[in-house]
């Protein structure tokens, strides 16, 4: 009963934390994620208070949050929107995935770690947050903004590409034979395809199965179809994160708005907790030592995705301010950098280092993602004005 007590004062505290950060955030006009992964870092292992006793909870809540976060991502887009995102945007994604595992790859064999840790960090920059993403364009009001389905396009391109990556590399580090890794992409590449199929030919039979006219029994079942997706996604090797996407595309119309309308409180609180336990998981001691590689890495990553969101929405034939918003809006880093790190971390094939720039990096880029996409306007306001009143020379 002590333990339990101390528990739910634990996550009493966590949550009403949230409540008074939300608030701070909303206030001077930012969106909250950088405040609640600080939080989290301060009251983590190494922080000022250590909260110990919630951990299992917190871990399982931030999987959910994730899982949500992508689950109303997919539910604003159709199908049909994500097929046509895809076959314009695949030359974008392209040059997203060769910019942006560069920068990873680079200083993996600059510290002298060799190939196999050098596959793992191009894995850890290349990946766009699309949990944080996500929440910052619903905080910033740009979900139907032209320049968004461009970077959904993106986020789908490199979510897919880590169906295929994230099985490779595990046989990497295992040290597993061609046939044992070739049979592993197989699995995954044949599960993608097979939830992809669903989701395009079938999405109104999904509807259809979840759809219920009352609230209580409704909830249930999106709940319940989310959750097995992402967990059966993920146990074929494939993200739970796109399992979720793509479960949240194939559900459609009227169902789609009532999903939407229900969970959103809901994805707001678990996401929460997900970039909260974040910070938690992070040691602050461990930050120093690494920072001045990680500051240099998050600044080129950065500018190497500001680079991928420029050509990608000006394919699209966005304008040049919507072209600047994807650019920043797609320079966050979060949950599925951490996996690629924990797994090269466990597997012992890569020095202990890379775990504490790994997570130094993405505590940067996603305090850095969230705050580059609400300063964006203003900046490129401020350089529209500077250029004009600039006076011409003769």
């Amino acid at each position: 009963m002590h333990d339990t007590a101390i528990s739910l004062v634990e996550l009493g505290a966590i949550f009403f934390g949230l409540g008074v950060l939300g608030r701070f955030a909303w206030r001077i006009g930012i969106s909250p994620i950088p405040l609640y992964l600080l939080g989290g870092l301060a009251f983590g292992q190494g922080g000022v208070i250590p909260l110990d006793g919630i951990h299992e909870f917190t871990e399982l809540a931030s999987e959910i949050g994730v899982v949500l976060l992508l689950l109303l991502l997919g539910l604003e887009y159709s199908a049909a929107e994500l097929v046509t995102g895809l076959k314009r945007s695949w030359v974008s994604g392209l040059i997203d995935i060769v910019l942006n595992a560069a920068p990873g790859v680079a200083i993996a064999f600059l510290l002298g770690w060799g190939p196999v840790a050098a596959l793992a960090m191009g894995g850890v920059t290349v990946v766009s947050s699309s949990g944080i993403i996500a929440k910052v364009l619903s905080d910033l009001g740009r979900l139907g903004n032209r320049e968004t389905p461009t970077i959904l396009a993106v986020l789908v391109f490199e979510d897919l590409t880590m169906a295929v990556y994230l099985p490779i590399l595990t046989a990497v580090l295992a040290g597993a034979t061609l046939l044992g890794g070739l049979t592993t992409v197989g699995i995954a590449l044949v599960s993608v395809t097979v939830v992809l199929v669903v989701a395009l030919r079938y999405g109104r039979f999904v509807s259809a199965i979840v759809d219920s006219p009352d609230p209580e029994v409704f909830l249930l079942r999106v709940l319940g179809v989310a959750m097995l997706v992402a967990g059966l996604a993920s146990e074929l090797q494939v993200s739970a994160a796109v399992g979720a996407f793509l479960l949240g595309i194939a559900i459609s119309g009227s169902t789609a708005e009532n999903a939407t309308r229900m969970l959103t409180p809901l994805r707001d609180l678990f996401a929460a907790l997900f970039f909260v336990v974040f910070g938690l998981n992070t040691n602050p001691a461990e930050i120093p030592p690494v920072l001045p590689a990680a500051i240099g890495l998050a600044v080129i990553s950065a500018i190497t995705k500001i680079v991928t969101g420029w050509f990608a929405a000006r394919r699209a034939g966005v304008r040049p301010l919507g072209r600047a918003r994807a650019g920043a809006a797609l320079i966050a880093r979060g949950e599925f950098s951490i996996v690629v790190a924990g797994l090269a971390l466990a597997s012992g094939a890569v020095p202990e280092q890379m775990a504490s720039l790994a997570t130094t990096y993405v505590l940067l880029m996603a305090i850095i993602g969230p705050v580059g996409a609400r300063l964006v306007e203003p900046v490129v306001g401020w350089l529209r004005t500077l250029r004009h009143r600039t006076p011409k020379t003769v």
